[in-house]
């Protein structure tokens, strides 16, 4: 038995979002599930009458054999728990705060207080939370296409922790997560892991295969629930990566400082001192092709040239597309370097940051730079983990 206990490095501050969902969720269970689960359904409820013909009880039932089967829960989840094949936009959203057990539950607010906080960091409260509803719902969603006329309700907060774990698998791709192994009696301890072999393993081991081996209402786990989530929430993060580039394009040619394509021009500017013009050339080259034409080390003096004004966001953006398009470029580390200096400028970046500090030490061309990263990465592991959290 292997899983996660703990991430590291985490952002600075409390996650209050992550804990108020969690509080939701535990609150709903301690005053909704556990009381109904132990009290019996009420026999004129038109819901269980519903519930019974659903689940095929016809004829007459007695009372005491609907009370020895059934709880007050049962009943709830069959009204508020989502069905396919019976669709309710209430039971969309309360459907993830309802869950089958203690253990179900209890698995799905590990996963959310681990992972949770870097991704709210990244996002702010208020768009972590509509993300959190809307990986939910697409979730949900995504589960109803492979079972279009199930009764059989769908309830847990999975599908949308599953979007927060495609946020975290874009955005925090080297931190590392710390894992529980039990092979008892022969292996008891922990370990440190890549977060993206940890992700990838549940994303494909955990779920897709699951998913692609058994029936649609096989299972009892909604492994499509979980993929259409975690695709959700890859989709979003990559789309949130792209924005800024485009923004920033449209703000340079508002302000009337993007000129037309001109890459031949950039260096001759750089090197006559006219940088606002050469990194409005630069960032008005659309196409891949034609921002190669640029010298790398003019590229990388446009981003320093952002970074020293105080132009973080674009730096950024500066520093992205080098080391997306100049993958074997020897300038490689400085734009990882940059692009980590800018991130750390941010509020709400700076465990990012650490994703480029870290390829920065991999790809360091010099002792010097790859201690310059090395220092950024202690900074960020001692002021900002929470490892030992759990």
């Amino acid at each position: 038995m292997i899983f996660p206990i703990a991430d590291t490095p985490n952002p600075p501050g409390r996650p209050y979002a992550t804990y108020l969902l969690i509080g939701i969720n535990v609150a709903v269970y301690l005053f909704v599930t556990l009381p109904l689960s132990a009290r019996s359904p009420d026999l004129s409820d038109p819901v269980l009458h519903e519930y019974l013909r659903t689940i095929g009880v016809y004829g007459s039932v007695t009372a005491a054999e609907v009370r020895e089967h059934l709880s007050a829960y049962d009943v709830l989840v069959f009204q508020y728990g989502f069905r396919p094949a019976e669709f309710s936009l209430v039971a969309l959203f309360s459907s993830l705060f309802l869950h089958g057990g203690l253990l179900h539950l209890g698995g799905n607010m590990l996963f959310l207080w681990i992972f949770g906080d870097n991704v709210e960091h990244r996002l702010g409260v208020v768009r972590y939370v509509f993300g959190y509803l809307f990986f939910g719902v697409a979730a949900t969603l995504f589960f109803a296409l492979f079972a279009r006329n199930s009764q059989i309700p769908l309830v847990g907060a999975s599908g949308a922790i599953s979007g927060v774990l495609g946020c975290y698998y874009v955005w925090f791709p080297r931190n590392r997560v710390r894992c529980f192994v039990l092979l008892f009696p022969f292996l008891v301890t922990t370990l440190m892991v890549p977060a993206r072999i940890v992700l990838g393993f549940y994303l494909l081991i955990d779920n897709l295969l699951p998913f692609l081996v058994q029936s649609s209402g096989g299972g009892g786990v909604a492994h499509g629930a979980h993929i259409g989530g975690f695709v959700a929430g890859l989709g979003a993060a990559v789309a949130h990566e792209r924005l800024p580039w485009a923004s920033l394009k449209k703000h340079f040619r508002r302000e009337g400082k993007l000129s037309p394509p001109c890459a031949e021009k950039v260096g001759s500017l750089l090197a006559g001192g006219a940088f606002d013009e050469g990194a409005a050339c630069y960032l008005g080259l659309r196409h891949r092709a034609q921002r190669l034409q640029v010298a790398p080390e003019d590229a990388l003096a446009i981003g320093d040239g952002l970074l020293r004004r105080g132009d973080y966001s674009a730096a950024l953006q500066v520093y992205k597309r080098f080391i997306a398009e100049r993958q074997n470029d020897n300038l490689l580390d400085r734009a990882y370097l940059g692009a980590g200096y800018a991130l750390m400028a941010q509020p709400r970046q700076a465990t990012r940051a650490y994703q480029y500090f870290l390829s920065a030490v991999d790809l360091a061309r010099s002792d010097a730079r790859a201690e310059e990263a090395r220092r950024q990465l202690r900074l960020l592991e001692g002021g900002h983990s929470r490892s030992d959290r759990t």
